[in-house]
C-alpha cells in the first residue's frame, strides 16, 4: 500500500485509489481551475477506465466542459491544452511505475505541470474543501477523435520552424508502447516521417507486458525484435509516453541518457540555417553529454531541480532552445513545454536522415562518459546522510548544491544524491569522463549509505 503526493501529482497503488480519493482530487482541481474547458486523457491501463468515470463525472457537475482525449499521451494533453482555450488538465496516468499504480498529473492552462506555489494553492483547496457542486450549470462532454493528427501535425510543425527538413527515404522501426497509449501515436509519428513502423507491444490494452520502465533490462523483447527484423532502431517509450529509449541496428540499447543528447546533435546538426546564440535547460540528474555538446556550440546551459516543470520554468527564462532530462524526456518548444517522446522521435529520425548514419554510429559520436546510476529504498529524513556525502567529497568539489538533495560538481564529472519525488527510494547518480573515478565514488556513496541505513 502506498499513497504520494507531489508536485508531479498523485501517485498511488491501485488498493488506495478510491471513489472518495479520485473524487477529492478532481472536486479540488475543479475548484481551482478558472471556469472554462478541461481536458482529460488516461495511459491506458484498466484501472484508468473507472477513475477517468470518475473525474469527469466530478468536473461535469462542477459546470466544467471536458475535451475528453480517451487513451492518450501526456504530451499530447499538454499540448491539447496550450493549443486551445481550455483552463487545465488532468492526465489519469503513474507514468513509468508497475501496473499495480495510477495516478493523476495536474496541468495549468499554458499545458504544463503545476509549479510549487500553484500546487500549494490547489493543495490548500484540497485539504479543506467539502466536496459540492459549486457551478450554475452541468458542463458538457466533448470527445476529441483526431487528437493523434493534431499530435503528429504539431510536431512537424515545429520541426518546419527550426528548419529541419526530413529526407524521403525509409527507414524501420520496431516500436515497444508497453500497449500503452503511444500504442497508436508513435507509429502515427513514424509514418508521417515516411518511415515504416512494426508494432511489438502496441495493442492499447493497458496490459503491461514486461516492466513498464523502459530501462535495458525491461527491453530483450525490443532487442531481439530488432535483429529479427533487420529493422534501422527500436523504439520503447513508457505509458504515458513522455519517456523515449532507443535500441540501435544492433539490438542493442544506446542508454535513456542518450535521448536527449541525441536530439540536441540533431538541433546542431540539422537545423539549416544552424542555431547561433542559445541555450538549453537540464535537469541536475542528466548527463553532461547534452551540456558538453551546448558548450561546443557556444549555447548557455541551465541546470534545475528535477522535475518537469523546473526544466520547463528555467526553459521559459532563458528563451532555451530545447531542454529535458536524461531519463529519456525532451523538450522542444516549437511544439509545446513538455517532455515529449514523439519530438524525440522526429528529431533523431532527421538526424539517421540527413546524415544516413546507423544509431550505433551517431550514438557513438557523442562525448564519452561513465555514468552510474542507483536506488535504495528509503524513508525518514535524508538529511544526515547528505550531510555526510557532502563533507567527505567537499574539498574536491568546484561546485556544490543543495536544491535538490545534493549535487557535487567536480572537474570532469559529478553526483547527485536526492529522494525520489514519485516512490519511496532515494536514487544516486555518479557521471566521471574517466570509468575508474566514477566506480570509486559509487563505491564511497554505496559505503556511506549503507552505513546511514544501519
Amino acid at each position: 500500500m502506498a499513497k504520494i503526493r507531489s508536485i508531479s501529482g498523485l501517485r498511488a497503488t491501485t488498493d488506495e485509489l478510491t471513489k472518495e480519493l479520485i473524487e477529492s482530487y478532481a472536486h479540488a482541481f475543479g475548484t481551482y481551475v478558472p471556469n472554462g474547458p478541461i481536458v482529460i486523457g488516461r495511459d491506458g491501463r484498466p484501472s484508468g477506465a473507472w477513475m477517468e468515470e470518475v473525474i469527469i463525472d466530478t468536473l461535469l457537475r462542477q459546470g466544467h466542459d471536458i475535451i475528453a482525449l480517451g487513451i492518450a499521451p501526456t504530451p499530447t494533453v499538454q499540448l491539447e491544452i496550450e493549443h486551445s482555450d481550455a483552463m487545465g488538465g488532468i492526465s489519469i496516468t503513474a507514468s513509468h511505475n508497475p501496473s499495480q499504480w495510477n495516478g493523476m498529473k495536474f496541468l495549468n492552462a499554458d499545458g504544463v505541470f503545476l509549479n510549487a506555489s500553484e500546487n500549494q494553492e490547489f493543495w490548500s483547496i484540497l485539504d479543506t474543501e467539502v466536496l459540492s457542486g459549486n457551478r450554475s450549470k452541468h458542463g458538457s462532454l466533448i470527445m476529441l477523435n483526431d487528437a493523434v493528427q493534431h499530435h503528429v501535425e504539431n510536431v512537424k510543425k515545429a520541426l518546419h520552424t527550426i528548419n529541419i527538413e526530413i529526407p524521403d527515404h525509409s527507414i524501420i522501426a520496431v516500436v515497444d508502447a508497453v500497449n500503452a497509449s503511444g500504442s497508436r501515436y508513435v507509429p502515427a509519428m513514424l509514418d508521417a516521417l515516411h518511415c515504416t513502423s512494426i508494432p511489438l507491444y502496441c495493442d492499447q490494452s493497458g496490459i503491461f507486458p514486461h516492466v513498464p520502465e523502459p530501462l535495458a533490462e525491461n527491453l530483450g523483447g525490443l532487442m531481439a525484435a530488432v535483429k529479427s527484423n533487420h529493422a534501422d532502431l527500436g523504439i520503447a517509450v513508457d505509458p504515458d509516453a513522455d519517456r523515449l529509449v532507443l535500441i540501435d541496428e544492433q539490438g542493442e540499447p544506446i542508454g535513456e541518457e542518450k535521448t536527449i543528447a541525441l536530439c540536441v546533435k540533431a538541433l546542431l546538426e540539422c537545423s539549416k540555417p544552424s542555431i547561433q546564440h542559445s541555450s538549453i535547460a537540464l535537469n541536475l540528474s542528466t548527463s553532461i553529454m547534452s551540456e558538453k555538446l551546448a558548450e561546443q556550440a557556444g549555447w548557455n546551459i541551465h541546470r534545475t531541480p528535477v522535475g518537469e516543470i523546473n526544466v520547463v520554468e528555467a526553459m521559459k527564462i532563458h528563451g532555451s532552445v530545447i531542454g529535458g532530462e536524461g531519463s529519456g524526456g525532451v523538450i522542444l518548444p516549437a511544439c509545446h513545454y513538455g517532455r515529449d517522446s514523439m519530438i524525440g522521435i522526429a528529431l533523431i529520425i532527421a538526424l539517421m536522415k540527413q546524415t544516413r548514419k546507423t544509431l550505433s554510429a551517431l550514438a557513438g559520436e557523442l562525448p564519452s562518459t561513465t555514468l552510474i546510476k542507483g536506488k535504495i529504498a528509503w524513508n525518514g529524513s535524508s538529511k544526515e546522510v547528505f550531510e555526510r556525502i557532502e563533507r567527505h567529497f567537499q574539498d574536491a568539489c568546484i561546485e556544490i548544491r543543495h536544491d535538490d538533495g545534493v549535487w557535487l560538481r567536480f572537474t570532469h564529472g559529478w553526483m547527485h544524491i536526492r529522494t525520489s519525488n514519485t516512490e519511496p527510494i532515494l536514487r544516486y547518480i555518479v557521471e566521471q569522463e574517466q570509468a575508474s573515478v566514477a566506480e570509486a565514488h559509487v563505491q564511497v556513496l554505496q559505503d556511506l549509505l549503507q552505513l546511514q541505513k544501519a
